[in-house]
């Protein structure tokens, strides 16, 4: 039978876990809001554009603390994975603060380092700040290890999600703080080794961000919080959509370059791989399920049930074009996660949770309201729409 995660990896609260596993790591990440040896941390939402990506993770290191940098001014960024997810975590990092400069990048394609460069310099007014000249532009599977060696401070994981505790493991046994995009992990076995390395992370005093942009979102931030304080009521079930077209939709197998190893061609096609990207629902639809984690005030289920399958034509690949996944709570709550990517269908992505007293509704962008008893709409400003990438 064949393994297909069905779980929450909801890194932005520092809390990973499958279905079977309600340990909270909030125990074992290190305090991002108080200090850490002489390094001080600063406000965890020191900007809202940078505050889900790159930026928000240096931001709230405490950048002018004695120690974090070797030279003790200037820190250096480390970028793993020159897609544009980490491309513009780069550039997010370097607008959290003036002290920041790209130092060492690593891919397994040349041509994506010399893109990134170019993408990167566009979002700063010094050239200085780039500083990847062609000895720190590691190419090949090796590349994460070569940056993180080559006397970085903070490394930014954006590779494809498979490679995730590999490269995590890896910066923490080098002593470097980290951000690592969303999801953390596609599988058990990788969600294991991260809950490891976090353990090992907190121990050695280092700084641990993640990639879920809604924590730190204005609306949401604000609709949660008056959700906790009982704006409908009860929470007594939850709906979530996910509903879009492919996103990186795989090509034939003509178009694959004559030589080009099968892994290679997995990597550069990596969404339509489980092993690399765990599906639509733990790669996109995760953002939904750290939602409904987060109306249930991170409680996680007992159990859940789960279909999916393929309708749609693949030239390869094994990724489903959708699932949906039935979560039930220990107070008879029932949350229902509806996931799919086909071209051609209706296109939503919203959040809907039934309470006792009114029904909380979510839309893709600015859409925050309560109905029922009371009613509300958000109508505050919006985070930046930059860290919806």
């Amino acid at each position: 039978m064949e393994f297909r995660p069905v779980c929450f990896l909801d890194e932005a609260r520092r809390r990973i876990y499958p279905l079977t596993m309600n340990q909270n790591l909030n125990d074992i990440m290190p305090d991002q809001t108080s200090p850490t040896g002489s390094t001080s941390r600063r406000k965890f939402l020191k900007t809202s554009t940078a505050a889900a990506l790159g930026g928000a993770f240096v931001a709230n290191l405490g950048l002018s603390g004695k120690g974090f940098a070797a030279d003790g001014n200037t820190v250096k960024v480390g970028l793993i994975g020159c897609g544009g997810r980490g491309n513009g975590a780069a550039a997010d990092a370097l607008a959290a603060d003036s002290n920041t400069v790209l130092y060492a990048m690593g891919d397994i394609d040349a041509a994506k380092i010399e893109v990134g460069l170019r993408e990167v310099a566009k979002s700063v007014s010094d050239p200085s700040r780039i500083q990847v000249p062609a000895e720190r532009r590691f190419v090949g599977l090796d590349a994460y290890q070569k940056v993180i060696a080559s006397g970085v401070d903070v490394v930014l994981l954006t590779t494809p999600p498979g490679f995730r505790p590999q490269h995590f493991q890896a910066a923490v046994a080098a002593g470097k703080h980290a951000f690592l995009e969303k999801p953390i992990a596609t599988d058990a076995a990788g969600v294991r080794s991260v809950r490891a390395s976090a353990e090992e992370a907190k121990r050695k005093g280092l700084a641990v961000q993640s990639g879920f942009c809604w924590r730190a979102n204005t609306s949401r931030t604000e609709f949660f919080k008056r959700l906790h304080d009982g704006a409908i009521g009860e929470v007594r079930s939850l709906y979530h959509t996910y509903l879009t077209g492919p996103v990186k939709p795989m090509p034939s197998a003509s178009e694959r370059p004559a030589g080009m190893s099968d892994v290679e061609w997995q990597i550069r096609n990596w969404y339509n791989f489980v092993w690399l990207c765990g599906d639509g629902l733990v790669e996109q639809a995760i953002h939904s399920i750290d939602k409904m984690i987060w109306a249930m005030k991170d409680l996680p289920p007992l159990k859940c049930t789960a279909v999916g399958g393929r309708q749609t034509p693949n030239h390869d690949g094994n990724i489903y074009d959708h699932i949906e996944v039935n979560y039930e709570w220990a107070n008879g709550v029932r949350g229902f996660m509806a996931q799919r990517q086909i071209a051609g269908c209706h296109i939503e992505a919203k959040d809907y949770i039934t309470g006792t007293k009114g029904i909380g509704c979510l839309g893709s962008r600015r859409g925050a309201e309560f109905t029922g008893d009371k009613t509300w709409h958000y109508e505050g400003p919006e985070t930046d729409s930059q860290m919806f990438g």
